[in-house]
């Protein structure tokens, strides 16, 4: 998921379908790229769950996976949680040595 978002096409895509569903050509528009590079873009999104598409016709419409985003916001609040305490101790360590 991580790799996935890396990229900062990949990001924009994401940003973008946050907003609301959206067809590949409609994801390609802003990029400065091929069609088939945003698609192979959109496949790395798929792949990591982050992004699922559906496609009716000739037209691929792509839209967030909700719960992907969800599991990454965690982990990467589990680590923020991790660190503000560490951070804690050593403001607690830092004032308890300089009261002496």
């Amino acid at each position: 998921m991580f790799h996935a978002l890396a990229d900062p096409s990949r990001r924009s895509m994401v940003d973008r379908l946050c907003r609301g569903p959206a067809s590949v050509s409609e994801l390609a528009k802003p990029l400065d790229m091929s069609l088939p590079a945003v698609v192979q873009h959109l496949a790395v999104l798929e792949s990591s769950g982050l992004v699922r598409s559906e496609k009716v016709g000739r037209v691929r419409t792509c839209q967030i996976e909700p719960q992907a985003l969800r599991t990454a916001e965690e982990w990467i609040n589990d680590r923020r949680l991790g660190w503000e305490r560490r951070l804690d101790r050593l403001g607690q360590f830092l004032t308890e040595e300089s009261d002496d």
